[in-house]
């Protein structure tokens, strides 16, 4: 269930998972502050509620924490790789356009990788700590961020089909 006490490891992925985010401020493409007023409420509070718990989950549980190297390690290398791709994704943005399009764009056959990439990272950090919690707040998460996210994605292409915006080939 896990050991409360600092996690310097999620410490470390709230730091990979924030910077990002705090760059999108000043990038943001064009349209994306009309987004937010599409949003189920249900899926925006379930979204609220995983990062939430999620991101304290993250510092809270020691069991995230290196630990002697064992097959069991495979969990937290797995999680880590996620994040780095996650990583790739927001630099790819960063050196694109800045639009929509960009934002939304599927990444090595993962629809909304922005969205998709941390939930399924910190759903690995999960298991590798043992921690309930975090899985549960990653699916918490996961269910709002990416349903969001899916549906602004979707919106988007029906824009493009109507000749509103334009998104890469499927």
């Amino acid at each position: 269930m896990g050991h409360f006490g600092f996690s310097y490891v999620g410490a470390f992925y709230l730091l990979l998972l924030f910077t990002p985010n705090f760059i999108f401020i000043k990038c943001q493409p064009a349209g994306y502050r009309e987004l937010p007023a599409k949003e189920p409420l249900l899926l925006l509070w379930l979204e609220r509620a995983g990062q939430v718990c999620t991101s304290c989950c993250a510092v809270v549980c020691s069991a995230f924490n290196l630990c002697p190297l064992s097959l069991w390690s495979l969990w937290l290398l797995g999680s880590f790789l996620l994040m780095l791709l996650y990583e790739v994704c927001w630099v790819r943005y960063f050196k694109g356009s800045h639009t929509l399009s960009d934002f939304y764009r599927g990444f090595l056959g993962i629809p909304a990788p922005l969205a998709v990439l941390p939930v399924a990272a910190f759903f690995l950090l999960g298991i590798y700590g043992r921690v309930v919690w975090m899985l549960l707040s990653a699916v918490l998460l996961g269910v709002g961020h990416i349903g969001i996210h899916l549906r602004h994605r979707k919106e988007l292409r029906e824009m493009e089909a109507d000749g509103n915006a334009s998104l890469p080939p499927r």
